[in-house]
This record gives structure tokens, C-alpha cells and sequence, in this order.
């Protein structure tokens, strides 16, 4: 990360008027939330069975206990708090320059930090519903639970989050599409880009600015006006 590129960025955010931020696991990983795929990423924790396949439909729906086991030990950080990329990209908005975040992420840390507009395309651990009645719950209904969580009604509880085999929710698509296609200039931080749909959603942008922040190479480096190798917390806080 060089000086040269903190200038660039500090230009093209300050002649944009419509960003907006496309973010991965790289966000929250400053604010203790491990990421997936990188050497320490949860999925190359060591499991008698791949994290990918705990996290599945169909490993919720026949080891409901063992699903609840990992999710909990593993998913959900009750005393994470918002980094400096949150809190920048909730300042960004505040001031009216940022449209949008569109967040791979479930830990809601962007709204945490204060952000209104953002399109959680995998869910949040802090939605929960009951399977049979439809009532919804917090994440305490989870956390205090030792068993399968249960509702009154006898239903189990169920993180409002998109596991693997599950459709990504139409609603949030066409409001992250739309949002991505009216920016001026579009922010991906924290994010490899290896997991799709999700990352196909870039290709909908048609605006000035394309930039790219992130601690390894990524597939749009090489269409990015700007790409920077770097921690997206220190990034925003040099700006």
C-alpha cells in the first residue's frame, strides 16, 4: 500500500456521488471474525466433516444438533464490534456520497456501525424464524439454547442465513443489482471473489470508478482503475 494509491482513492471518492461498497469476509476479520478460505479461515479448520458440508441445507435438515453445535461455536460472535471499515463506510453515507453496501457478510457489523442501506446477500445470524409458525427471533434464541432451538409452537428456529444448496433471496438480488448499476464508482473491499452468485454482481456495473481493495490479487484486479493490497481497516483509516 502506497502513498500514491491512498491519494488516488482519496480523489475518486471525493469527485463520486454515487458509491457503493461491495464487501467479503475481509471486513470483519479486523473486528475478530475469522473469514473462510484464507490458511487460518474456517474452512480449513480441522472437522471429521468439511465445514462447507455442516453449513448445508441438507446438514441442517438431517444433523439439526451437530449443525447447531458448529453454528454457535463457529458462526455467531455476540461481542464483535465495528472496525474502522464499517465505521468509514458508515461515515461515507452519512455524508451522502456512499448509496449502498451490498455485504457477503452475516455478522451485521455495517449496521452496528451505523450504515441504513445494506443488502446482506447471505442473510444475518441476527434474524431467526421459526420453520413451522414463521415467528421471528433474535440471536439470543440461539445462543441460549444448548439443544435444537425450538418456538413455543414446537417448531425449530432457524438462522435467517443463505447455507449452501439455498437460494440467495430475490428481493435482496434485485436491490443489490440495481444499486451496483446506478453507482458512479464501485468499492469492492475484503472479498477473493470466489464465491458466487455473489460475485458475479460486479458485472453489473457500468460506472467510472471500479476499485479494488483487498490483501491478495483478486479476478478484477486487472479491470480495476485502482487496486491496493492491503487491510481495508487501514486502508479507509489512511484516507
Amino acid at each position: 500500500m502506497e502513498g500514491k494509491e491512498i491519494d488516488r482513492l482519496r480523489e475518486i471518492i471525493a469527485d463520486s456521488d454515487n458509491i457503493v461498497f461491495f464487501g467479503g469476509a475481509g471486513v470483519s476479520t479486523e473486528s475478530g471474525i475469522p473469514d473462510f478460505r484464507s490458511k487460518d479461515g474456517l474452512y480449513n479448520l480441522k472437522y471429521d466433516i468439511p465445514p462447507e458440508e455442516i453449513v448445508s441445507h441438507t446438514y441442517f435438515v438431517y444433523h439439526t444438533k451437530k449443525f447447531y453445535d458448529f453454528y454457535r461455536d463457529r458462526m455467531v460472535y455476540p461481542d464483535a464490534k465495528p472496525n474502522a471499515a464499517h465505521l468509514y463506510l458508515a461515515r461515507l453515507e452519512e455524508e451522502g456520497k456512499l448509496k449502498a453496501i451490498v455485504t457477503q457478510n452475516i455478522d451485521g457489523l455495517h449496521q452496528a456501525a451505523g450504515s441504513k442501506k445494506v443488502w446482506e446477500l447471505h442473510g444475518s445470524v441476527l434474524r431467526n424464524y421459526c420453520t413451522r409458525c414463521g415467528k421471528f427471533y433474535g440471536v439470543d434464541a440461539i445462543l441460549n439454547s444448548t439443544d435444537v432451538p425450538r418456538c413455543e409452537c414446537g417448531g425449530i428456529i432457524k438462522p435467517d442465513v443463505v447455507l449452501y444448496e439455498e437460494s440467495l433471496d430475490g428481493d435482496v438480488i434485485a436491490g443489490a443489482v440495481r444499486a451496483i448499476q446506478q453507482a458512479d464508482t464501485l468499492i469492492i473491499g475484503g472479498t477473493s471473489l470466489a464465491v458466487y452468485p455473489a460475485a458475479s454482481f460486479i458485472d453489473f456495473f457500468r460506472g467510472r470508478n471500479l476499485v479494488v481493495i483487498n490483501k491478495t490479487a483478486t479476478p478484477a484486479d486487472r479491470r480495476a482503475d485502482l487496486a491496493i493490497h492491503g487491510k481495508i481497516g487501514e486502508v479507509f483509516s489512511s484516507l
